[in-house]
Formats: C-alpha cells, structure tokens, sequence
C-alpha cells in the first residue's frame, strides 16, 4: 500500500577531493510500498546513491537532505548510523565476495545481525537463518549455514547475501544488481520476494542495468546520467511513453523479442562526461542527436502529471 513519503532525497550531492563531483543534485522520492528502479550507464550514480543512503559513500563531502521516516539522516552520527543500517534499512551488495568476513561461517555471520537489532534467543536466532536461507532457494539450508564465503559459489553466496539483508524485516531495501550470478529459475524466486516486500508496505531501491527486470519488478522508475536524475515516472508510463533523449536511446537499445532480429542494435554515440568533465548545461547534450542552443543551461523538472523530465523539448 503506497501513499506515505518513506524516502527523500533533496539536491544531494557527493563531491569527492580526487574524483570531482560524483552525485550533483539527486532528487528522488519513495514511498511506502513502491519499487523504485534505479537505471543508467555504469558509472551513472546509482550504486552511489544507494550507498550514501545507508552512510556507506566514499570520502567526500555529501551536502543536501536525506529524509527517512521524518529523520534527516545527513545529521546521523556513526551510533545512529549502526542501529539504522540492518534494521531499518539493509542493502544487497553487487559483489557477494565482499559481504561475509572470510573468516567466519555463513549462518553465524547472519546471526550475529539478527540478535543485534531484534530481541531473540540464539536458538530462535538460528531458526530464522535456516529459514531465510530456505526460502532464499539454498539447498541444504542447515549445512550450507556451517560453510564459510569461500565454500559457496557466486549465486550461492549470493543468496546468503540477500538473506542477511532481509533478516531484520527492514523498512528499506537497496537492492544492487540482485539478480547477479543467479540462474533464471532463481531470479524469478528473488524478483517475486522483491515483490511480496513492496506489498507489506516496505519499500524497495533496484539498482540495475536490466530493463526487463524494472517492467516485471519496478512501480516507478527513476533514470540516471553522469550522477544527475533526468526522468521518472511509474514504470508502465516511462516504459510506453519515454520523454528524455537518453531514456529513449536506452529503450531503443533493448533487442527486441519479437519480428525480426536487427542485424545491429542502435548504439548511444559517445561516452559519459567523467565528473570533472560534466557540462555546466544538460548532461547528456554532448552526446544528444535533439541538442540545441537552450542545452547550454542546465534544464529543470518539467512535470506532466506524475512523469518528470529534465529536457528543454517540454513547455
């Protein structure tokens, strides 16, 4: 059930001493029960903008608000930061090789988390681990608890990953590429439980590249370019009905599933502004087929309705 503001970002941005400015101006709303894909090129931004909900961004100064549940969470120190991470809001890394402590096995590892922010006998503890691996699609889930990181494969470790994340029953999930490593029959598993999240009144960030998975999963859609937000809209909308430039490019390079194949699939001429090589006017001008002279001045949110667009084109 969607209708409560449980996210807001306002003109945030990441500007790191080397790199340059990272994030520049990302506004984004999520509601209780949406699930909001979060779309671009590599290097658009959007794992970043995961990251810096969670505390977890590079160095940098992170300026603009951060408003969860009423709390503005630029303000949190690391204390508030640590009971907020796990249980209010969880996130599913993109790399599983990254996410467990080698050294330790899998179940105690979720464990350890489960009893840190929920009230919990270690038996009871224990029960919940086998069930979230079960219901993950782990085999064996009893003995695959007493294996360590590097005993799993990718798409095993992978599944572990995203029972920890939802351990706790957070409010927010951040999910980053989560359907990574994994086989078809699983992706469906995992997709549908991204799904059921949405429908108990939670929300859900999806960062991914897979377009075909933001039609199935997403409610809304929220387009990046070079660490700038240029169009969002409920999904079926965006997806029918795409109004910026790059959103088009995007769509038209999807292989298409029926008629004939294209012996070749429209490519975006160019490559992304790198952060200190960001036009001062639209982002994606360089690299537009629609530029014109009005591009030199960075365009707002034009807004029809529900669907937004950062595009001179629209009145």
């Amino acid at each position: 059930m969607t209708g409560k503001t449980l996210l807001s970002l306002h003109d945030l941005r990441l500007d790191h001493p080397r790199a340059g400015i990272l994030l520049d101006g990302v506004s984004l709303t999520l509601e209780r029960g949406q699930i909001l894909g979060v779309v671009g090129e590599s290097g658009s931004g959007k794992s970043l903008t995961g990251l810096s909900v969670l505390g977890l961004q590079p160095t940098g100064k992170l300026s603009g608000r951060m408003i969860f549940d009423g709390q503005d969470l630029t303000r949190f120190g690391e204390a508030e930061w640590r009971g907020f991470r796990g249980k209010r809001a969880a996130m599913i890394f993109q790399d599983p090789m990254t996410a467990f402590l080698p050294v330790r096995r899998i179940g105690p590892q979720i464990e350890e988390q489960i009893r840190l922010h929920m009230t919990m006998s270690r038996r009871a503890a224990r029960a919940r681990v086998i069930a979230l691996l079960g219901r993950m699609g782990v085999p064996s889930p009893e003995r695959m608890a007493e294996r360590y990181p590097h005993e799993l494969s990718g798409g095993l470790r992978q599944r572990a990953m995203i029972a920890m994340a939802l351990s706790c029953d957070p409010e927010l999930l951040i999910a980053d590429e989560p359907t990574t490593a994994l086989d078809v029959t699983v992706q469906a598993q995992i997709l549908t439980l991204l799904r059921e999240i949405g429908a108990r009144d939670a929300s859900v960030m999806l960062i991914t590249h897979d377009m075909g998975v933001v039609s199935q999963s997403c409610t809304h859609v929220a387009v990046l370019y070079a660490g700038v937000v240029i169009e969002t809209a409920p999904v079926q909308k965006l997806l029918a009905t795409p109004l910026h430039p790059y959103t088009q490019a995007l769509l038209r390079a999807i292989p298409p599933l029926e008629g004939p194949r294209p012996d070749r699939l429209p490519v975006i001429e160019g490559v992304p502004p790198t952060p200190k090589t960001r036009p001062s006017g639209c982002v994606f001008a360089p690299r537009c087929a629609a530029v014109e002279s009005r591009c030199q001045t960075r365009p707002a949110f034009r807004e029809r309705g529900d669907h937004k667009v950062a595009c001179v084109l629209y009145p």
